[in-house]
């Protein structure tokens, strides 16, 4: 079993009326089983009302399931008693950090948890500045969170999530009140945070360009899951992504439409480069028999 376990997962959001009686059910997450292993970083795409965001919110206990199961390191997330636990564990990051930000100065902000958790002070202040040098913030740490652009306050959220020392962290749409160098600054930091530190991440996202360093894509559609796999394998089946009304990243939609044609190009290329790279030889080759046939030509004359 991996850090992150679903299996059979069920949950609907029901709505009752003054008296108590159901309403409406609308089925939110629809017979879900995944497993994920320590150490990975998981891309989760789908579009509004998936279910994506639905399911974030499991792995942190902030719901429960109405059917199934969900273990976090092999506690399950239903059982009372396994909440606090299930809650250091796996950090939850959300879209607005306004909504996770509290202190007055930075660092006193990313304190605040392990304060909470009864961690010895000195110890917490050892957690604040590893947390702070960790997402690129250390020099903020005096500063008012009020002073901060929006890709600074995600950084500091992280860094708050950080110091309890979870194995996972989880974040829900974290960039979309961002501008696009705000994405960058937290993407990068995101995926630093994988790398050097070995955390377990969850990237719930709607923007391509942020999923395709990720070991694994999840795609959502409808509650269910219906694609997973590497993002090569994922972007190559771009007609299918947008029948689930997603798009892809502009490199890669270019590399299709040049497919398409009748360029002899790979499927799922992610990047400026490896485009370069498969087209510059074709037309290197193009340019220098053209040009070898002209000087041929010359030649006759």
């Amino acid at each position: 079993m991996g850090i992150i376990k679903a299996s059979k997962l069920i949950f609907d959001y029901i709505r009752r009326d003054e008296e108590e009686n159901i309403e409406e059910i609308k089925r939110a997450i629809d017979d879900v089983s995944l497993d994920i292993e320590a150490g990975q970083f998981i891309a989760i795409l789908g579009h509004n009302g998936s279910g994506k965001s639905t399911f974030a919110k499991q792995l942190n206990a902030i719901l429960l399931p109405t059917e199934g199961t969900v273990w976090i390191q092999g506690l399950d997330t239903s059982k009372e008693e396994n909440l606090w636990e299930v809650r250091k564990k796996t950090g939850m990051v959300f879209q607005n950090p306004d909504n996770q930000i509290i202190g007055n100065i930075v660092e006193e902000d990313v304190g605040f948890g392990p304060e909470n958790m009864g961690v010895p002070t000195e110890e917490i202040w050892r957690r604040v500045d590893e947390s702070l040098k960790a997402v690129g913030m250390a020099s903020y740490r005096l500063k008012s969170p009020n002073k901060l652009s929006g890709g600074q306050k995600q950084r500091v959220a992280i860094a708050g999530v950080m110091a309890m020392r979870p194995q996972c962290i989880v974040l829900d749409e974290p960039t979309a009140m961002l501008d696009p160098n705000g994405r960058k600054e937290v993407v990068k930091t995101v995926l630093e945070l994988n790398k050097k530190e070995g955390i377990t991440v969850l990237l719930i996202t709607h923007y391509m360009e942020e999923v395709t360093d990720a070991d694994r894509v999840i795609v959502m559609d409808e509650g269910k899951v219906v694609m997973d796999g590497t993002p090569k394998e994922i972007f190559s089946r771009v007609e299918e992504l947008k029948s689930y009304r997603l798009d892809v990243p502009q490199v890669t939609e270019l590399a299709y439409e040049l497919q398409k044609g009748g360029v002899d190009l790979p499927d799922g290329i992610l990047t400026l480069e490896e485009l370069m790279e498969n087209l510059i030889p074709k037309f290197a080759g193009h340019i220098s028999n053209k040009e070898a046939s002209e000087n041929g030509g010359d030649h006759g004359n």
